[in-house]
């Protein structure tokens, strides 16, 4: 549902979540190089790692000290990054490695500070540098470059899966990893500077997405797929404040699996429908990815009592990007989970009718966010 909760956004982790827990707020957007007029995607991502662990230094699972002893890694990562231009050149992420004891947060509205980095919820700021030295060692997960961020915000659509990752629930650890998107819809303004080269961010461009995860462990499968620039067919203009945002999640019974199952939200010109939010209950959707040389394809097809959607949208593997993490356990997954910002596809939106179905609208979707990694269905 559309409703903006910032105490969700918040810092917190508790009771064991501390101890084996991840958070992480993700951003995007795009920017434009002003003599070239190249456009490029963007990515803004702070994470905190098992912070009742923390001490005066980073712990780094991967670093051969600590994974020789069986150390759970627990940092605050800040990671920055670009993703792969048209023809799949130049994508990369950087991450720069701070203890938590670095980090000061406050409740809600939720305002954090690592040394250089600020995040609030109007606004993200910091920079990110790494050698090429500091990119050869495996721990580090990183490429080798700098970015500078200077970012307003404005989150104009929110996707609140209400129950779900509501206190109770989170009680219970009822899902692996609990998700918040507080700016599915948001709006950028400032600049980026990638290497040395400056990039403009304005509202008018691009594809703004915010969100925030939490919870003992990464789902798998992972699927996540949004986009804010959605085209009506009916009209033949882009809808500025309408919005796709979809999201897997892996609900557990007495800390058994359950069926994986997709959370959707489409708010299309100012109304919402959405599809799998209600708690433990086997939601009418079907999805199924295929996989060609040089494409991850995506089709959904969802239901509730007054609508119906189906989504097919897909993203070339070249203007994919495999971002790197450790679990709150210390482990790599070996599957890559891969993330793009140039999805495409079609939306088509049904109200249920006594004697079927009726056609609202079909959307056309344009740079799309997708993050991917295979798993059990």
């Amino acid at each position: 549902m559309n409703l903006s909760d910032l105490t969700r956004n918040a810092y917190m982790l508790r009771g064991s979540l501390a101890r084996r827990g991840y958070m992480r707020w993700w951003h995007s957007f795009s920017g434009i190089q002003p003599q070239t007029g190249e456009t490029r995607t963007f990515f803004v991502e702070f994470l905190v790692l098992n912070p009742g662990l923390g001490g005066d230094s980073p712990i780094l699972g991967q670093h051969p000290y600590y994974k020789k002893r069986g150390i759970s890694p627990s940092y605050v990562c800040v990671k920055a990054g670009v993703f792969p231009d048209e023809e799949g050149n130049g994508g990369r992420q950087l991450h720069a490695f701070y203890p938590v004891s670095s980090l000061k947060a406050t409740g809600s509205p939720l305002v954090m500070q690592v040394e250089d980095c600020f995040y609030s919820e109007e606004r993200i700021r910091g920079y990110v540098d790494v050698t090429k030295e500091e990119s050869r060692r495996r721990s580090l997960m990183t490429d080798a470059g700098a970015m500078e961020w200077d970012l307003e915000i404005h989150k104009a659509v929110s996707c609140n899966t209400g129950i779900l990752a509501g206190t109770f629930f989170q009680a219970l650890n009822a899902l692996e990893s609990y998700w918040h998107g507080e700016g599915v819809k948001s709006f950028f303004r400032g600049t980026v500077t990638l290497d040395g080269i400056l990039y403009e961010v304005s509202p008018q461009v691009g594809n703004g997405y915010a969100d925030k995860h939490w919870g003992r462990g990464f789902n798998r499968p992972w699927f996540q797929f949004s986009c804010g620039r959605l085209f009506s067919q009916r009209t033949g203009r882009e809808l500025r404040h309408s919005v796709l945002a979809v999201c897997g999640c892996c609900p557990r019974f007495l800390f058994l699996p359950l069926r994986r199952k997709l959370l959707i939200q489409l708010t299309y010109t100012g109304e919402d429908y959405d599809f799998g939010f209600r708690p433990f209950v086997l939601s009418r959707c079907k999805w199924e990815t295929k996989e060609t040389n040089k494409r991850y394809i995506w089709h959904i097809l969802a239901k509730n009592k007054d609508a119906v959607i189906k989504i097919s949208g897909s993203c070339t593997k070249e203007q994919m990007l495999e971002l790197k993490y450790e679990n709150p356990r210390g482990v790599k997954s070996r599957l890559p989970l891969l993330a793009g910002a140039a999805a495409t596809g079609t939306i088509q939106l049904y109200r249920r009718t006594s004697g079927g179905r009726e056609l609202i609208d079909t959307l056309h979707m344009q740079q799309g966010f997708c993050e991917y990694r295979q798993g059990k269905t």
